[in-house]
């Protein structure tokens, strides 16, 4: 029996927002009075007719199991607010949202899909298009280790300047300084170092201590720089990291690994021309935690979206270093779940990150499921403490600023709470809350 046609609940959906303007406009399109021609299919498709500003009511259609959405709107948000307001609609039962067959319009648009995943999975079993030629592909990925060799020996002496110069000097040439660099970085096909200096021209009179993180980021970039050198004498692990955190790219060659994948969290990042999502999932049989990534340029929100706290039976496959996994075939779409993941103390959680950083010196931070803590105020600032108040783990400064903080506090009540966040030098940063029994997941983030 597969999972299609079961519904979601109100907090998945609201999951799926790219934002809070989002979550919030969808919200008030949550409601019958601007819908009409509804309806929905036992295959997960759902679509309506939202009333806009123009003389034309809007279209939309939402494939569940995807997720994918299609709507007429301007907007270039995935979802849009039309999409989270039917999808509210949908979830709150059979009596708003009927089942029927698709309108012409949204079954155009359903039919293209299947036909494209049909293509798609064509292309897959026949092989596609010819193998490229492996031995042009070894001189060019040569090619590319020269100029990033090439660069990373540029940044070297740069580093070496600026120590010798003094710090101060830091803050005095201003940010061209390391864009300058950044830019060397590029060009040397090294995106990861460029974005690490990037981040460093920021630290220069940052406030009260900057001289040190600026050391300390200095130290780590230095290490990169010479682990690069000396990749070839690294073991497999440590050696994959050091290619990631350069920038070369990867591919996610591991094991498909079939399960029902627990969607722990979902949240953005944006950058000047890029915006990344960041999925975490836990695989219910298999117990391994793996990290979707998906990307859409400045101010388009990516196409991956899965709400938080469903389940989807689905393959990822690994990448070669780290957590990160490429979603494969999906099977259903995704479906309310009471499973959760496995929880540790906060000693655990510490010894996971520093048992991480063998293979990832530059790693900030480990996925954790924290289980039975609750949430304590001290005078150094808000931890989450184990059940015999023998161990806790502190808030990053910037989780404790987030109205995400509120969210778990009015969750735990005082009562220990499952908590799964991300677990680093700079402390625990809380993504996504159960509460103690029974209880849906709760999104922080």
């Amino acid at each position: 029996m597969t999972q299609q046609g079961v519904r979601w609940t109100t907090d998945q959906v609201l999951a799926l927002a790219p934002d809070a303007a989002s979550r919030k406009a969808g919200s008030k399109l949550g409601a019958a009075g601007p819908w009409s021609g509804l309806g929905s299919t036992s295959e997960g498709a759902v679509w309506g007719l939202c009333k806009g500003s123009g003389r034309k009511p809007y279209q939309t259609v939402v494939d569940t199991t995807g997720p994918a959405y299609k709507c007429s709107c301007p907007s270039r948000k995935f979802p849009c607010k039309h999409a989270l307001g039917l999808l509210l609609l949908w979830a709150e039962g059979a009596g708003t949202v009927p089942g029927a067959q698709p309108a012409d319009w949204a079954q155009e648009w359903l039919a293209g899909r299947r036909e494209r995943a049909a293509a798609a999975a064509s292309d897959g079993t026949s092989g596609g298009t010819a193998a490229s030629d492996p031995e042009a592909a070894r001189k060019r990925a040569e090619r590319r280790a020269e100029r990033v060799t090439s660069g990373v020996t540029e940044l070297e002496q740069r580093l070496t300047d600026l120590l010798r110069s003094g710090l101060a000097s830091a803050e005095q040439a201003g940010y061209g300084f390391w864009e300058e660099t950044a830019r060397r970085m590029v060009d040397a096909q090294a995106p990861g170092l460029a974005s690490r200096v990037q981040n460093l021209g920021a630290l220069p009179g940052s406030g009260p201590g900057w001289p040190v993180r600026l050391l300390e980021e200095c130290a780590l970039l230095h290490l990169l720089d010479q682990a690069w050198l000396r990749r070839e004498q690294l073991p497999d692990g440590l050696a994959a990291a050091v290619r990631a955190r350069i920038g070369l790219p990867g591919s996610a060659d591991g094991p498909p690994v079939r399960d029902d994948w627990l969607v722990l969290s979902q949240y953005d990042t944006s950058e000047a021309k890029l915006t990344t999502r960041r999925i975490w999932a836990y695989g219910t049989a298999c117990g391994q935690t793996a990290l979707l990534l998906s990307f859409g340029a400045a101010g388009r929100a990516p196409e991956l979206a899965l709400p938080v706290g469903a389940a989807v039976d689905a393959e990822l496959s690994s990448y070669a270093a780290g957590p990160r996994a490429a979603l494969g075939q999906r099977f259903a779409p995704p479906a309310p779940t009471s499973a959760r993941p496995v929880g540790v103390g906060p000693e655990e959680a510490a010894a996971a990150y520093g048992t991480a950083l063998r293979d990832d010196p530059w790693l900030d931070s480990v996925p954790v499921t924290l289980g039975d803590v609750t949430p304590t105020r001290t005078d150094t600032g808000w931890q989450l403490a184990d059940g015999q108040g023998e161990s806790a783990i502190v808030l990053t400064d910037t989780a404790a600023a987030q109205p995400g903080l509120w969210k778990l506090l009015a969750l735990s009540g005082g009562a220990p709470v499952m908590v799964f966040g991300e677990a680093g030098h700079r402390g625990f940063t809380p993504l996504t809350a159960w509460p103690q029994g029974a209880g849906d997941a709760v999104a922080l983030a």
